[in-house]
This record gives C-alpha cells, structure tokens and sequence, in this order.
C-alpha cells in the first residue's frame, strides 16, 4: 500500500510562515499540541501522552490552569483531569485503547473570564479499524435493479451557457439533468477548456457537500477545466443554482431540520429512501459525461468532500466507468458504527430519537459507503484529517481499510472538517497522474 503521511505539528514560530494572520483566524490565543509520536499514530495498548502549548499574543502562559477530558471518538469522556502550565507548557498522559480506534484529549482553558477550547486525536493500530456495516447478501442485485430502471429513462437534459462563469480560457453552462418520468431533476455547472476538440478531454464529476444550498464559487475549481478537463459541479435537489441564496435557505429552514432532512427522508424503507434518487443521479451524470462529443473516450473521474466524498465513492463503486476517485472525510461512512461502541458516520443519525430501528437499520446498510468500496476498482485517492468531528476519522479509516483497490492515502492529523486549498488543488495533480 502506498501511502503519503503528512503530518502538520505547527510550532508557535512557525505559524507567520504558514498562515495568511499571524494566528489562526486572527486570534489572539494558539494552542499547539504535540503528540509523542510524530504521527500521531500508536499500536493498541501502547500508551500516547501529549504536550500541550498555550500561547496569548505569542506569550507563553505561565500558571494557567487547562482542563481535559479523555474519551473515544465522539464518544462521552472516561477520565478527565487538569494540569497547570509552566513556561506555556504541560503534559498529558492520554492513555490507550485495547481495540484500533481514535482517542480524543479535549481541552479547555479560561483567562481573564474567557474560556478557550481545543482537542487532538489521536490513533491506535487505525489500519485496523474494519466497520461494523455489514453487506447486505442483495445489496449488488438491489442497485443493478435500481440502475436498470434508471437508465430506462433516455437521457434528457438542458445546457444553458452562463457568462458569468466564463472566462478567457474556460467556457461554463449551466445543465439540467432529467432523472425520470416525473420531472425529478439535479442541476449542474459544466466547465470547459476553451475550444475543446473533440476526443480530447478526460471528464471529472463533483458532487457537492451536505445541505440545501447553491452551488457556492463555481469558478474554485476553475483549474480542473484550464489543465484540459471537463469537469461537471452539480446540485442534488433539483433546485437551480441561480434561484437567490435566501431561497435556498428558506427551503433549507422549511424541509431539512434534524429530524425531517433529506438524509432521514424515508429512511425506514430502502426503496423509497430520498438518497437513492441521488444515488442514481451520479450514475445518470456520468451518462451525461460520456455523451459529450469532448470526452477523450477513457477517462472518469469523480471527486468530492465530506458528503461529495461519501457520493464520489459510491458512484466509482456503481459505475465501473469511473477511472480514478478522489475523495476527502467522506460522509454516510459506518453510518451504524455506534452500534460498536465507537463513532459513527455523518449525519450521525443515532444522535436523534427514533433512528435506531431495525428498518432504519436495514436500509443504512444498503446506502452506507463502505458496502459501496467494496465494489471500487479504479485506482483512488482519500484524505482525511483526524481532528474531525463531523465525519470522525474513524470512518475515514472504516471505508479506507475496506477498499481493496489500487489506493493511497494523504492523512493530515491536524485538520479538522477543512482541507487546504493546496490539498485541493493537490487532487488534480494526482489525478493528471493517473490518466489512462
């Protein structure tokens, strides 16, 4: 297994030469923590201590009080404690864990009435974190079925350009996409090369993150369509990226509260739960790609984060089209891992009464992401942070460990649910790499 370890230890000194601000998001305390092994990383029953820094205005603060508490991955505390600081610096013993998994030291500070919070994670033996999804013994007939009926549907769909994402290099059209009879829809801007011959451009979807939202800053990943590629940015709603971003919210407040978003949407049956229809729109997008006259013939790409990752997986894991994935803190991951005693995937459905049912329970299973990486066969990139609390590392970890692929992985242990823009743009360099 190849695999590219980055791990980002920031030292008080250091930060003026790595941030924009002297601190991050210009504030006047930093907190510096640094585990005893230098990736953060230990073999289960090997005990993790961690030194905690605590600067204000680039002072060591001396005689500070910092509390912590110890517990697994999103899980409730199990020991806690405090230590005082002296010349800026303390150590905390972290403990172990006998099973692979992640532990989290959370931390808290209060000077001059202000109380400052901070955690690190960090892992025992996460190579051998295996989910706790099962596969279901249909669940390959399930979506064959379901992708046949799809494709029943022709492919139908509008291409409107829009100026104002086009530029001197770049040409953008806002796309359309019928699913069904019914006039379900998604929505998509189309990016490409200016010029384009035809056969000569490799195709890359990006679905998007979680929510009702619009499309945000179309023009990001501008780069991906300037190095030669197609690239297709898409909405899963059925709801035009133009309409006023109060709209979007309205929408969002009226139809995607904890307990009646989209993600639980009919999530007690698995053929009538809201995701499939979303499942098989990125099937339905790559038909799309595949059509155009552009495209170089070998060449699918889809790429994403969080919820994008989650849906990046699932389609290389649907359609064997799909050449390359790169996917980072993928969400819907060991939705049920708290079924284990340890964190689960986001939404983090267990956290709102009533999910825990064994029809609910059923029908995650055939929609979680790791039963979709068993099915993945083009070479694949994850990234993954492990102070992340919204798609918890753990996760990241149950799905990377599943995938039996041609795989590497840039594991960034700082990173929380962010990844930098040289991260991102890293993405396409690896994918310009695996071309075919």
């Amino acid at each position: 297994m190849k695999r590219l370890l980055l791990t980002l230890c920031l030292s008080v000194f250091g930060v003026a030469s790595l941030l924009a601000g002297n601190y991050p998001q210009r504030s006047d305390v930093l907190w510096v923590t640094v585990p005893d092994h230098a990736d953060w990383i230990y073999r289960t029953g090997e005990k993790a201590s961690v030194e905690v820094q605590f600067y204000r205005y680039g002072i060591p603060q001396d005689g500070i009080t910092v509390h912590y508490e110890l517990g697994g991955d999103l899980m409730p505390a199990d020991a806690s404690g405090s230590v005082v600081l002296k010349h800026g610096r303390a150590t905390i013993p972290v403990g172990t864990m006998k099973q692979p998994g992640f532990r989290d030291c959370r931390l808290s500070a209060t000077v001059d009435g202000t109380t400052h919070r901070h955690h690190i994670k960090v892992g025992f033996s996460p190579e051998r974190i295996e989910p706790y999804t099962q596969l279901p013994s249909d669940f390959k007939a399930f979506w064959d079925t379901n992708k046949a009926e799809a494709a029943r549907f022709s492919l139908t769909y509008t291409k409107t350009l829009a100026p104002e994402y086009c530029t001197d290099r770049i040409d953008c059209y806002l796309v359309k996409l019928l699913l069904n009879k019914q006039g379900q829809a998604i929505y998509g801007y189309l990016f490409y090369p200016k010029n384009a011959e035809p056969g000569s451009c490799p195709v890359v979807l990006c679905p998007p993150g979680a929510g009702i939202k619009t499309i945000k800053e179309p023009l990001r990943h501008k780069y991906y369509a300037e190095s030669g590629m197609i690239r297709f940015e898409i909405e899963i709603h059925g709801l035009n990226p133009t309409l006023p971003a109060e709209t979007f919210k309205e929408i969002s407040n009226a139809f995607n509260g904890r307990e009646n978003g989209y993600l639980t949407n009919g999530l007690e049956n698995r053929d009538n739960y809201y995701m499939k229809r979303v499942y098989l729109a990125c099937v339905r997008a790559i038909d799309l790609l595949t059509s155009l006259p552009e495209w170089d013939g070998r060449n699918v790409i889809v790429q994403g984060g969080s919820q994008g990752g989650a849906l990046s997986i699932i389609t290389a894991g649907l359609d064997s089209r799909v050449t390359a994935c790169v996917a980072n803190h993928p969400a819907l991951s060991d939705m049920a891992g708290y079924k284990a005693g340890r964190a689960g995937g986001y939404p983090h459905f267990f956290r709102t009464a009533g999910m825990d049912t064994p029809e609910k329970l059923r029908t995650m299973a055939y929609y979680d992401v790791v039963n979709f990486a068993r099915f993945v066969t083009a070479d694949t990139y994850l990234t993954w942070g492990f102070n992340d609390d919204t798609c918890p590392p753990t996760t990241s970890y149950a799905v990377y460990n599943t995938l039996a692929c041609p795989k590497e992985a840039l594991i960034t242990p700082i990173n929380e649910h962010w990844t930098s823009e040289a991260t991102e743009f890293g993405h396409l360099e690896w994918i310009q790499r695996h071309l075919k």
